[in-house]
């Protein structure tokens, strides 16, 4: 039975805001970010927008734009006269001047049958985010039945960092259950916007700056909730969104 966090209304909107405008295809970085930030599993992430309507890039597309042949050539050419001398970040620096390809490089290189001639990478020192008597203190607190607010506030800790941990700590012990949140990122989100009153005859930008929000995550708040400003129909797009969840039924 998998482990992985269910899609609530929540979790939802989260990911909403992350991956933006609803009119771009999502790329496969975007969905990597938002599975680490969710602290799910890509294919999780991928498979919950597409059913939500958006466009996301097919993981074949990535490979095949990762590397051209000259590229393989370089690789092939670079590990066979440098056998177990670099790491897949230090291949990627070297051949592409980028070591945030070494995924890529790794991926490419084990359909090349060549990962024999790669230096094992050291394994990354972990540094602990909480100390065993702060996650004394979080458990504790989640026992007493406080919201994560609440945790937070007591730990000095980003709701968000927070949230993770006690995700992560349910997980590993049945007997403790998820804290609520005493205001919700949707309803957060909900009251920026209803505090405006009516925005028909504002423009994104405005609503934007009004709020402190991008215009592309003020695009997706629309959207999501249906609603008009001057220069964009959110109603529309969610009604196109909701008439691709139901074609791909």
């Amino acid at each position: 039975m998998s482990n992985l966090p269910k899609w609530t209304e929540d979790r939802t909107n989260e990911l909403v805001n992350i991956v933006g405008d609803v009119d771009v295809v999502i790329s496969l970085d975007v969905v990597e970010e938002a599975a680490e930030a969710l602290e799910t599993t890509n294919r999780s992430v991928a498979a919950k927008l597409r059913k939500l309507g958006y466009e996301v890039e097919s993981t074949s597309s990535k490979h095949v734009k990762a590397f051209n042949e000259e590229d393989e050539q370089k690789l092939r050419s670079f590990v066979e006269s440098n056998p177990n001398a670099y790491t897949y970040a230090e291949i990627a620096a070297y051949v592409f001047d980028d070591a945030n390809k070494a995924r890529q490089v790794q991926g490419k290189l084990l359909s090349m049958e060549l990962t024999n001639l790669v230096k094992k990478t050291p394994p990354k020192e972990i540094k602990k985010v909480y100390s065993e008597e702060e996650e004394r203190k979080i458990i504790s607190l989640m026992e007493e039945g406080a919201y994560l607010e609440d945790i937070a506030d007591a730990l000095g800790k980003p709701l968000n960092s927070i949230r993770g941990k006690v995700l992560s700590i349910t997980r590993a012990n049945a007997n403790l259950s998820m804290p609520k949140q005493r205001e919700t990122h949707a309803k957060a989100q909900a009251d920026l916007l209803e505090a405006l009153g009516n925005i028909t005859n504002m423009t994104v930008a405005e609503i934007a700056e009004k709020i402190g929000k991008t215009e592309r995550g003020v695009k997706t708040m629309l959207t999501y909730r249906g609603l008009v400003a001057k220069d964009y129909n959110g109603a529309a797009r969610a009604d196109k969104i909701a008439e691709k969840k139901a074609q791909r039924a």
